[in-house]
């Protein structure tokens, strides 16, 4: 037996290759990704999914983008990551439908009600829990595993060293799931999934795909009333982009099962160029695992690159920089660093930092060089107004002296008096690589190709039969149809045949290795050779075009899925008519005492320092013994949003402090508060029915809050497809906008990198950020140093609140940030009065607009066209 392959690194061998997972908003992009060596594509049809503004594809297209994908052994997964509303159900329940027929690989989900859904249509189509679903711990996984989840997609803000605890406890409590991680691309600044900035700044939903991106805009950043000079940073929320490659090898030996690169946004170049980097950089690390780190790293400095671009690495890292670039560092990989996450110099895309302007001379410009430069490349010039018209064009001539070049460009193309020596130097195009970048999936011919393995058998007087596999598991077999003959010279040899049956050039294919089992020495004619190979070919490829046969029960309806008849629940819920209630969340101990003494009888306390609680809780029970109240208060406490691995002992802390019950926020506190009194609250995303059912009866929480993505007539749809007495709903508050791993105290206020260099200047200062529009909006931060900026203008659904106590709703919270004891009072008496009937909504709506000094907005409650 002879065997030819090439040959493999046995260093790798202990390591799985992960999946390249590229995106594709659009025909060209999926060709783009699937020429330049993506594993699998990821989606979105024309609704449902976290990316409205993308071209998507239809439904009417998923036949033959299957089909294409799969004859290329790619995998293509549906994205149905947006929180899916009550009247929405059917048309998703039919769009589901189309998707598992189809044959579609997987969809990522956002929606626990969804994941329902699916596994209720068919108990064996893949779901992947999208990073909307925020999961951050082996609590989330397992999460994610109970719902009939395959696979589950990690928050960004995950380290290395986190997923390596996450897949260690995961394997230790036999909850294991493959993991996806993001490894290049856009970064939120937010936690996917409880984003609700543009919700409530816009009225457009970050969980419904209408992302406003208000972290790229600018902030001041105020210091107990005073604004803090720096300098040109004002992009405050706006993080560099991720970018992976530096840390690719440790990526792998985590033992990530796929490699995500965001971008259904952009251009199919994007695409190509990206995916390829990822391809090649991914194909050197498999290679050589085991040896000292094959890419070179980043520079840390914000869109720049000083290294030589002349090797592979500085290749790789220019070409992802002319890819798009708001500058590039390995995200949270590493663990937190916020002074490098957000650099706060421009929020847009930049490319390769060229240089710095030395000399403006007549129309020539003289530039100190950190990357190559030549005739045709588009430039623009940074004067630290990135806010403001930009001056830029194509370099016409380029005068290369030591390490300065001087640039000519065309005749009144440029206004000079606007350049200024010093200015910075972005090279934002490069239409050779362009050029390049376009030929790698131009054409109608397969460009790239997946090896296969071929074994050859026979004998003389026999045909000469030709097994092929392919990396997927597809097995063909061909034979000849004529034996095999004595040869007297030119026998077929391995090399004969790896040359014949290795001439695969227009195809999907390559050969990557070959085993002959032919007895003796034997001929066939050539021509039969060529025959055997394309009929191989062919049949790999109709084999591969085969649809996915997934289960599909029929009839099947997602009404199936209430535990119980609407009616039914509904009698129940109306045999114990509560009076109303008014709940009220309160962020510092004054607060608390003044809802006390108001005879608020459930109260909620989300304080920064957790240690706060056990005083909290204390407070209120001497409330009891020294007022004659009619029932004892209730105290819940409120966790932090987020809970990574190791973070326990906030849980801990909340636990001994003996309150009533907790607010729970995440997977880790359902688990963890189990046997307790809780409340699910708005970051559960709870949007629907059977998402809602799902909490509420596996998870026995006492009542649920309505996602804050609901107006009012989606909220209406909820109460009416639940028994309402399941539901609070907050109906004054300050938005929680943004909620992120990045610190602005700690980048901002200190030179630290994180808590344990920062200095805590959370702790001293009181912090607002001024948007362009003069609001200040509330910064603050919590126990995991997690910060949350709330919105400046309080938000009031005063106007609903009749309509929402004849739905049944009979629990209504209202929220505090940082108001005084005396607004606190107020406010609470005016909701006491609207729930008793004394004053309407819209007299409160009237009489907060005048009392609050920013003004109240009806926030998202308020119905949308």
């Amino acid at each position: 037996m002879n065997i030819a392959h090439p040959a493999t690194d046995s260093s790798s061998s202990t390591f799985h290759r992960p999946e390249l997972l590229a995106p594709a908003g659009n025909w060209d992009c999926a060709k783009a990704a699937v020429e330049n060596g993506a594993d699998a594509i990821y989606f979105g049809l024309d609704r449902f999914n976290a990316r409205m503004r993308a071209q998507n594809f239809t439904e009417a297209d998923l036949p033959k983008l299957m089909e294409f994908l799969h004859r290329r052994g790619v995998k293509g997964y549906v994205t149905l990551n947006t929180l899916i509303f009550p009247n929405e159900l059917t048309e998703a329940e039919q769009y589901l439908h189309t998707i598992i027929a189809a044959g579609v690989d997987a969809a990522i989900v956002q929606d626990v009600g969804i994941c329902r859904l699916i596994r209720h249509l068919s108990p064996d189509f893949p779901i992947h829990a999208s990073t909307q679903m925020t999961v951050t711990s082996a609590a989330g996984v397992e999460f994610a595993k109970d719902l009939g989840c395959h696979l589950v997609v990690l928050a960004r803000e995950c380290s290395l060293k986190e997923i390596n605890k996450i897949q260690a406890q995961i394997a230790e409590q036999e909850v294991a799931l493959p993991l996806e991680v993001f490894v290049h691309g856009a970064l939120c600044v937010a936690y996917s999934g409880q984003c609700l900035t543009s919700e409530s700044l816009g009225g457009r939903s970050a969980n419904r795909g209408e992302c406003a991106q208000a972290c790229r805009m600018t902030y001041e950043l105020i210091a107990d009333g005073q604004t803090v000079d720096l300098g040109d940073r004002k992009y405050l929320l706006s993080p560099q982009d991720l970018a992976g490659l530096d840390v690719l090898p440790e990526l792998v030996k985590t033992g990530v099962t796929s490699l995500k690169i965001e971008g259904r946004l952009k251009a199919p170049e994007y695409v190509a160029n990206v995916t390829r980097v990822y391809r090649e950089a991914l194909d050197r690390v498999m290679a050589g695992l085991g040896e000292p780190n094959p890419l070179a790293p980043f520079p840390r400095r914000e869109g720049g690159n000083k290294q030589s671009y002349q090797t592979e690495q500085g290749q790789d890292h220019y070409n992802l920089e002319m890819a798009f670039s708001r500058g590039l560092s390995t995200g949270w990989f590493r663990g937190i660093d916020n002074q490098e996450l957000v650099h706060a110099r421009f929020g847009k895309k930049r490319g390769v930092y060229l240089g710095e302007i030395t000399r403006i001379r007549q129309e020539q410009i003289t530039v100190r060089l950190e990357a190559p430069v030549k005739p045709g490349d588009g430039i623009v010039f940074d004067s630290g107004h990135p806010e403001a018209k930009e001056e830029g064009g194509r370099i016409y001539t380029v005068d290369l002296r030591g390490p300065e070049a001087t640039l000519t460009f065309g005749r009144e193309a440029l206004n000079l008096r606007r350049i200024h020596v010093g200015d910075r130097v972005w090279k934002t195009n490069d239409p050779e690589l362009d050029r390049e970048i376009r030929q790698t999936y131009s054409g109608e011919h397969p460009q790239f190709q997946r090896p296969i393995q071929v074994e050859v058998h026979g004998e003389v007087g026999q045909s000469l039969i030709a097994i092929a596999r392919d990396g997927l598991g597809h097995v063909v077999q061909v034979e000849s149809t004529m034996s095999l003959v004595e040869a007297h010279n030119k026998p077929l040899t391995t090399e004969r045949l790896q040359e014949q049956l290795g001439r695969l050039g227009n195809t999907p294919f390559e050969l990557g290795g070959l085993t002959n089992h032919i007895t003796g020495n034997v001929m066939l004619p050539v021509s039969e050779l060529n025959r055997l190979r394309r009929e191989m070919v062919v049949q790999l490829e109709e084999l591969r075009a085969q649809p996915k046969r997934w289960q599909l029960r029929s009839p099947a309806s997602w009404q199936e899925l209430l535990s119980q008849p609407l009616s039914t629940l509904k009698a129940q819920a109306n045999s114990q008519v509560q009076t109303p209630e008014l709940v009220v969340l309160v962020r510092n101990l004054k607060q608390l005492q003044v809802a006390l003494a108001a005879g608020i009888q459930t109260l909620y306390c989300e304080f920064e320092d957790p240690r706060a609680y056990r005083d909290a809780v204390q407070m209120v029970r001497k409330e009891k013994n020294e007022k004659a109240f009619s029932s004892l208060p209730s105290i819940y406490v409120a966790p932090p949003r987020i809970t990574k691995a190791g973070e326990n002992w906030i849980l801990q802390q909340l636990k001994a402090c003996d309150a009533d019950g907790y607010l729970v926020r995440n997977y880790d506190q359902l688990q963890f508060f189990g046997g307790d009194r809780c409340i699910g609250d708005f970051s559960l995303n709870v949007a629907n029915p059977l998402t809602a059912g799902y909490f509420k009866q596996r998870y026995g929480l006492e009542r649920l809050t309505a996602s804050y993505d609901l107006n009012m007539a989606q909220l209406e749809a909820l109460l009416t497809s639940c028994p309402a007495d399941w539901f609070e709903v907050t109906v004054h508050q300050h938005m929680p906008m943004f909620h992120m791993e990045h610190c602005v105290f700690c980048a901002f206020l200190s030179e630290g990198t994180d808590y344990t260099n920062c200095g805590r200047p959370c702790e001293e200062h009181e912090v607002t950020l001024r948007d362009r529009v003069g609001t200040e909006h509330i910064l603050q931060a919590d126990a995991g140093c997690r910060n949350t900026v709330f919105n400046g203008t309080a938000q009031t659904g005063a106007e609903y609140v009749q309509h929402l106590l004849k739905l049944g709703v009979r629990h209504f919270r209202i929220e505090f940030v940082n108001e005084a004891p005396e607004q606190v009072a107020q406010t609470i008496q005016r909701y006491q009065q609207l729930l008793q009937g004394e004053i309407t909504g819209a007299q409160l709506w009237r009489e907060l607009r005048l009392q609050n000094q920013l003004g109240v907005t009806r926030g998202p409650l308020e119905t949308r066209s």
